[in-house]
């Protein structure tokens, strides 16, 4: 099969040909129709996780990812082959992934059902980007009313992030460029920041300068978000994406902040998935690409020009 692979920490992806992998028991092999694309992806080759896991090299790069059921393992029983199936496939121990033609995954724990009339690129690009919003949003207890800053909203978390602080009634910034101002106010956002024009901290201070009752920084290291922080009303939550705060020192300055990472269980992802279905949740792909142009499509994220989500479109189930 054909997989991109990463032969080492900080050493550039490429296509190889492997072999098509097993199922072991409580697995099930997964024919990819399409994978989604995420930060994290190139983060774990440069080693955001060294020294916390073992890394099996080389590894096939990438989470999330979307196709049909072609094998299951043994003690599996809640799918069969011929299901539509989609979650995260990243496995670091073993050197899994989800950018090849073959993925395995667990069947309990890391993948959900494709609703029917779900296409499953849709599905593929919401696993870690719609489980991260929806666990963020949870961490800033933000109620409605409240008014949020979604902090890098023009990528896919924030999109999802916005749609679903505005669905609990909350007034929604959203820091974006210029060219993603009138889709976030399509998707719910009250005020869109464009951080081109001057700092964020000082266009949000001036115009609300009572603060803020709740942050979601997507985008901040350390410093930055430090001061992003410092927008917030006494009491109020900022959450990181980044792993950028120092929780002790926001709470002795009477605020609190929350390191957080995706949530993606099934009972999530179904949700998600369904409300993608019935329309309540839009989720925007910017950007498409084969699985041969999949490391031009990382650049791409990389060097801040998606819009959206990434979508790695691998074989036609």
């Amino acid at each position: 099969m054909r997989a991109v692979i990463a032969t080492g920490f900080n050493t550039a992806p490429k296509l190889a040909e492997l072999a098509v992998p097993e199922p072991g028991p409580g697995e099930v092999l997964v024919r990819i129709a399409a994978a989604g694309v995420n930060p994290f992806d190139w983060k774990v080759v440069e080693g955001a996780l060294r020294g916390q896991v073992e890394h099996a090299f080389p590894m096939i790069m990438g989470s999330d990812g979307a196709g049909v059921v072609e094998l299951v393992g043994s003690d599996v029983d809640r799918f069969v082959p011929g299901d539509r199936v989609f979650g995260q496939f990243m496995d670091i121990e073993r050197g899994h992934g989800s950018y090849a033609e073959y993925a395995i995954a667990p069947a309990e724990g890391k993948l959900a059902p494709v609703p029917r009339n779900l296409p499953l690129d849709l599905a593929a690009a919401l696993p870690t980007a719609g489980a991260a919003a929806q666990t963020f949003l949870t961490g800033t207890e933000v109620k409605a009313g409240q008014t949020l800053l979604v902090n890098g909203a023009s990528g896919g978390v924030g999109q999802i992030a916005v749609q679903l602080a505005a669905a609990k009634g909350a007034h929604v910034i959203a820091t974006a460029p210029s060219d993603v101002v009138e889709l976030l106010r399509e998707l719910g956002a009250e005020e869109v920041v464009d951080f081109v024009l001057a700092p964020t901290d000082e266009q949000v201070r001036t115009a609300h300068p009572d603060g803020l009752d709740a942050v979601i920084d997507l985008v901040s290291g350390p410093e930055q978000a430090e001061q992003v922080a410092a927008l917030l009303k006494p009491g109020g939550v900022i959450v990181s994406s980044n792993t950028a705060l120092d929780e002790a020192a926001l709470r002795e300055k009477g605020l609190r902040g929350r390191n957080m990472y995706a949530d993606a269980n099934p009972s999530v992802l179904e949700n998600l998935a369904e409300a993608v279905r019935a329309g309540d949740l839009k989720v925007r792909i910017d950007h498409r690409a084969s699985l041969s142009r999949a490391v031009r499509a990382l650049e791409r994220i990389r060097a801040g020009e998606s819009r959206g989500k990434t979508v790695l479109e691998i074989q036609d189930l």
